[in-house]
């Protein structure tokens, strides 16, 4: 009974109600399996290769500077974009406003909830690298690759590393060639204060032995 009045519920809508609703369920479901999988402190967005970084500070000569550590595009930000996105559209579409209208404030509702959650994870990140944690710790330590390391030093990826039983997400380049996202390697060097050099696990394996 209850499957026969959902399916009559939405073969009584529109076209374009069906895309927001549509949109709507599909990333609220993927919103509680984010806040579900954060609870037990898993990493939603390890599997991410999307980064753009903006910062807003200002430099002394009034303009500014980008700061790696604000990421744009993530998991967390595009389900946040999608989720509002699809809400405020079955919103709009109630209240009987056009479809150009709905589009305008269905999107842009999106946008301010992907930057909030943007905002939000870097000002939680910027807590989390407070205080006074010794960033020598991470040599020879081991760690993985979050976004693509290019190589021979031609330009920064993203690895985590442990430091003080904490998660950490820092700049990363290699020697070496380019290493993929999930590659395991191990901290060599700190450059520029908190950018790690780092290497395959497998070049120290075959030292070992």
């Amino acid at each position: 009974m209850l499957i026969f009045s959902i399916t009559e519920w939405w073969s009584n809508l529109e076209a374009t109600a069906q895309i927001f609703w549509g949109i709507a369920i599909i990333f609220t479901v993927f919103f509680i399996i984010q806040f579900v999988i954060s609870l037990f402190g898993l990493d939603f967005d390890s599997d991410v290769d999307i980064d753009i970084d903006i910062d807003v500070d200002a430099d002394s000569s009034g303009g500014f500077s980008l700061d790696p550590s604000f990421t744009l595009l993530s998991v967390r930000s595009i389900i946040a974009f999608f989720t509002f996105f699809g809400w405020a559209g079955v919103l709009a579409l109630s209240r009987g406003f056009g479809t150009s209208t709905v589009l305008i404030f269905a999107s842009v509702s999106g946008l301010a909830a992907m930057l909030l959650v943007a905002y939000l994870m870097y000002f939680f990140s910027q807590l989390t690298e407070e205080g006074n944690a010794d960033l020598r710790e991470l040599i020879y330590q081991d760690g993985t690759v979050y976004l693509p390391i290019p190589g021979r030093r031609k330009g920064k990826g993203k690895v985590h590393v442990t430091l003080n039983e904490s998660l950490r997400e820092m700049d990363a380049v290699t020697e070496g060639e380019a290493l993929p996202n999930g590659k395991a390697v191990k901290v060599v060097e700190i450059i520029d204060k908190d950018t790690l050099v780092v290497e395959p696990v497998e070049i120290f394996e075959a030292q070992a032995s």
